[in-house]
């Protein structure tokens, strides 16, 4: 059955302003909906033990771990790519939120196919998500943080990587490896993610959950944020540690990059992160 599409009034009047081209992105965007929402893993609901049972990471914000209850929910089997994230710009005419997006774009274009994970801020990945929810009529947002970790360990199994049985062989199970604190600094600057889904999946059949790009949660960051979570659907702090910078809450990333080595990139390892993008953040949708 084919996702009845729920167009917004800024759509309409991107179509009515723009071209014949409009149409043909509009088709194409009405297929790629159809596809992410094509790719949502639903989620059997349970109770499980959130966080670092010991030895899965030396950061003291994946401890203590606790008791998380969550309802039933859907998520993407694979990240979102780099193609979708541009038709998405293109039809609804959002315009990428770092300033520098465009200068890293043109420095390192092969990091920019297609079919690599998109490169996106937090704000970036949550408006996409919202924009796939108004198109399907579902309550899509990027995942919890708590929703992540459970289905990365297939539903709350003590599995310390999301691979096919929780172990991490780079560029077998997973692209990640050493390359980040070798000396031959061409081999880290031309190294790249992989395609989504190029690895075999967990046992739930996600993909690319440990070491591809490190993923957008929805929650802000705050480093003792285990020590108060409730334990029914927990949504993060209410207010989050602030960049200096920017002032604006840090928000959570989770399972690591390609360009991490293996250690960081457990089901269990958090950082806290300014909302900016770069070419190791990407993300996946829930609802």
């Amino acid at each position: 059955m084919r996702i009845k599409l729920f167009r917004s009034l800024p759509f309409f009047a991107l179509l009515t302003a723009t071209t014949g081209c409009s149409y043909y992105y509009e088709s194409k965007a009405d297929d790629m909906v159809q596809r992410q929402m094509d790719a949502m893993v639903f989620v059997k609901g349970g109770e499980f033990m959130m966080g670092n049972p010991g030895g899965w990471s030396v950061r003291h914000d994946t401890i203590p771990t606790h008791k998380v209850i969550l309802n039933d929910f859907y998520i993407q089997k694979y990240e979102v790519t780099q193609g979708d994230f541009e038709l998405f710009q293109a039809v609804t005419g959002y315009e990428h939120s770092d300033k520098y997006y465009d200068d890293e774009r043109d420095e390192k274009p092969d990091r920019y196919k297609p079919e690599l994970p998109a490169v996106a801020s937090w704000k970036d990945a949550s408006a996409f998500c919202r924009w796939l929810g108004e198109q399907s009529g579902k309550a899509v947002q990027l995942p919890t943080e708590a929703q992540w970790e459970f289905a990365a360990r297939a539903r709350g199994q003590m599995l310390r990587y999301a691979t096919e049985d929780g172990e991490a062989e780079p560029n077998v199970t997973m692209a990640a490896g050493p390359e980040r604190f070798t000396r031959d600094t061409s081999k880290r600057d031309s190294k790249l993610p992989v395609k989504p889904g190029s690895y075999p999946a967990n046992p739930i059949g996600l993909y690319d959950m440990s070491g591809n790009v490190g993923e957008w949660v929805q929650d802000k960051y705050k480093e003792d944020y285990y020590k108060n979570s409730p334990a029914q659907n927990p949504q993060g702090p209410d207010e989050g540690q602030k960049d200096a910078f920017f002032g604006e809450n840090y928000r959570v990333l989770r399972g690591g990059s390609y360009l991490d080595f293996i250690g960081n990139t457990t089901v269990t390892r958090r950082k806290g992160a300014e909302s900016l993008s770069s070419e190791i953040r990407g993300f996946r949708c829930a609802y």
